[in-house]
């Protein structure tokens, strides 16, 4: 039985692997065709597009297939934090800003935002390791959410900034966030940091509702009732 589910756990980490590059791929071809560009005042539908669709797909895959869903289940939560400390490259979108790129009512609260998570995730990785009980807590909860708020909010920005031709000036606007390279950050990267706090919330929410915590500092996870797991 457990060679069975091992065969089967590789075989979903081969698809994931191998979607999460025809992703990347994808992502750059249709960026170099300029297929995201619209014009100005023009609603930002193809970008929004490419935020909301492998989102949906993540979360029908995760709902309709059992396999996948045990493959999100068990990710390791320290690694999916660790990966989110990747963000404090938000300091990009200030820099841009300064060399007048970006308008900063884009600019700031989502470099801002994003270095924000991308700070404190070690803190987060560091917690999840030595107090099990983090996992399941509040804070985890709020962190991850504000993740997401923070995400949710540099995209409506960005899409009410086309909509609006809104910015410095009329050439200093979000148009370069629609071409190569900075399209892959609403196209493959944001879907991606979104899934990642998904899955820790989706974990989260489990052990709390079943009473356990978890334990990443022995060679395999180890999970137990509260009351009785090391470091509760």
């Amino acid at each position: 039985m457990n060679g069975s589910e091992d065969i089967t756990d590789k075989k979903v980490k081969t698809i994931v692997g191998a979607v999460l590059l025809l992703w990347l791929a994808l992502a750059i071809i249709l960026g170099a065709g300029e297929a995201f560009v619209r014009e100005p005042g023009a609603p930002p539908l193809p970008i929004l597009a490419g935020v909301l669709t492998p989102v949906l797909v993540f979360l029908i895959a995760f709902w309709t297939t059992g396999s996948f869903r045990n493959f999100v289940m068990s990710m390791d939560l320290p690694l999916l934090a660790g990966i989110q400390a990747w963000r404090f490259a938000g300091l990009g979108f200030i820099a841009l800003y300064a060399y007048s790129v970006l308008p900063g009512i884009f600019a700031w609260p989502a470099g801002l935002g994003d270095m924000a998570i991308g700070i404190t995730a070690p803190f987060v990785v560091l917690a999840l390791r030595r107090q099990p009980a983090f996992a399941a807590g509040r804070v985890f909860q709020v962190w991850n959410l504000l993740g997401v708020l923070d995400l949710v909010v540099a995209v409506s920005l960005g899409a009410l900034s086309s909509v609006l031709g809104y910015g410095i000036s009329d050439v200093i606007t979000v148009f370069p966030m629609a071409q190569l390279p900075l399209v892959l950050i609403p196209t493959f990267f944001v879907p991606l940091f979104l899934m990642l706090h998904i899955t820790s919330l989706l974990q989260a929410e489990r052990l709390k509702a079943a009473g356990k915590v978890c334990s990443w500092s022995e060679p395999t996870i180890q999970c137990g009732p509260v009351g009785t797991a090391k470091g509760a």
